[in-house]
């Protein structure tokens, strides 16, 4: 045996298996160094999903003790930050057109929904949420009701989304996907077409299929799924309803599996990020576009083939319902959801709707000008660590009500005189149930809110 020969050849192989270990060892820092180079690149500008609710009440969710389920909209406030006080209008199109400008609605004269008689639509030179985005390297997209111009000419596709998929006017049947009069109203990149299933189902296969195949995978996205539910007209499958069959009342029973059903759409939405390793570079926002409606009985619609509805969603111990400024109407559940960023809590300060394009935008790394005129704040650190907020103002504007509101002051003025001849006064933190007016207790204050009025008002003009 040649001993050299052999000790050569075990140090040759001790080198070799030394200088492999170094080199995968070398190889293992590098795909870590790229992965994080990955990592970074992908935080500089997260994913953002926004879901909207239609006409979703404050006592339709799980987490306010609803006798309906909604487990994944209960998973994403157990994970993220639940918006205790998030206000929005008090009806569909003001409140999505403040989502995706920033602004308060009353600056465009949209006061309530868009319908086919005002012929009304987003102005055409403002400067949307998705737009901006688009122009800062983002895939941007819709699933879902548009209700800021009912034809495909004053469509998504024209205010900043490069896809778009769903219904352009306020309300449809949910099988057939046609509005109230007969009108068509089912599109894909702003033309129309006709499509068979329920539109909850449609909507959501639709943004799973932009997130997992339709979407530019080099950019990040924003999406945007605004559903057609719990808004009338409430049409759902036996397996949704079976579950409530304890719910006495046939309108409710079928709001709550309109609901369920709506729930379990975004569980699936947020299994699809997790299947295609999105979840941990993704903010997810959950909001209803107003409160809940009371009740509904149809005159033509559907030509009289859904309804009468003598009980739909449930606003809990807030005050009236949707189409008024009173707290039934526009305080909603909320949650902004980012495990990876945000540690679970809930945050009590009065947030509202404008707020979300100003913090998506930071977020996104997009320039913020006073050209914008936005109305909004970015609240990021507010949902990060809880900043505090001072002197929070909320001006909503309806053809009837408007109201200003400063801390927890709360100012409501009637456009038709009300019957006692005044205005009304809540201390919301003291009297979250509008139950007792004190204006007549606090003059200086009812001052200050009406100078604040005034001021708002004529920004609109």
């Amino acid at each position: 045996m040649n001993t050299t020969k052999s000790i050569t050849s075990n140090l040759t192989r001790r080198d070799f298996l030394k200088k492999s270990t170094i080199a995968m060892g070398s190889l293992g820092i590098l795909g870590s160094m790229v992965n994080s180079c990955s990592l970074l690149k992908q935080t500089a500008q997260p994913n953002i999903l926004i879901i909207v609710a239609d006409d979703a009440g404050w006592k339709d969710v799980g987490y306010h003790d609803s006798e309906i389920q909604t487990p994944h909209i209960d998973k994403l406030i157990e994970t993220g930050v639940e918006l205790d006080q998030f206000y929005v209008f008090p009806t569909c199109s003001p409140t999505r057109a403040s989502l995706l400008t920033g602004r308060y609605a009353s600056r465009f004269g949209i006061a309530g929904p868009i319908t086919m008689k005002s012929k009304q639509a987003l102005p055409p030179d403002v400067l949307t949420l998705p737009e901006l985005l688009r122009q800062n390297g983002y895939a941007t997209a819709i699933t879902g009701k548009w209700h800021l111009g009912l034809r495909p000419e004053s469509g998504p596709r024209q205010y900043g989304f490069e896809y778009t998929y769903g219904y352009l006017h306020g309300q449809i049947d949910q099988y057939t996907h046609k509005y109230k009069n007969g009108d068509r109203s089912w599109h894909r990149n702003d033309k129309l077409i006709d499509e068979e299933g329920h539109a909850t189902d449609l909507i959501t296969n639709e943004a799973q299929k932009y997130i997992t195949q339709l979407r530019d995978k080099s950019n990040p996205f924003f999406l945007y799924v605004a559903f057609s539910v719990p808004h009338y007209p409430v049409q759902e499958e036996e397996k949704w309803i079976k579950p409530y069959e304890s719910i006495e009342n046939e309108s409710r029973r079928l709001f709550a599996a309109s609901v369920a059903h709506m729930d379990d759409a975004i569980g699936q939405l947020i299994q699809t990020l997790e299947d295609e390793n999105l979840r941990e570079n993704t903010l997810v926002i959950f909001i209803s576009d107003n409160g809940a409606q009371e009740s509904w009985s149809p005159t033509f619609e559907y030509e009289m083939r859904h309804g009468p509805y003598d009980r739909l969603g449930d606003n809990g111990d807030l005050r009236d319902w949707k189409v008024s400024l009173y707290e039934g109407g526009i305080r909603v559940p909320a949650v902004v959801n980012w495990p990876a960023q945000l540690d679970p809590r809930k945050e009590k300060q009065m947030l509202h709707i404008n707020d979300i394009y100003p913090t998506v935008a930071s977020l996104a790394k997009a320039k913020i000008t006073d050209e914008l005129k936005l109305d909004g704040n970015n609240i990021w650190q507010t949902l990060k660590n809880g900043k505090n907020l001072k002197d929070r103002v909320l001006y909503l504007r309806t053809d009837n009500q408007i109201i200003l509101r400063i801390g927890d002051w709360k100012l409501v003025h009637r456009v038709e005189i009300s019957k006692d001849g005044k205005d009304e006064l809540y201390n919301i933190a003291k009297d979250p149930f509008e139950k007792d007016n004190v204006i007549d207790a606090h003059p200086k204050i009812v001052e200050k809110l009406n100078t604040a009025l005034k001021h708002h008002m004529a920004i609109d003009g």
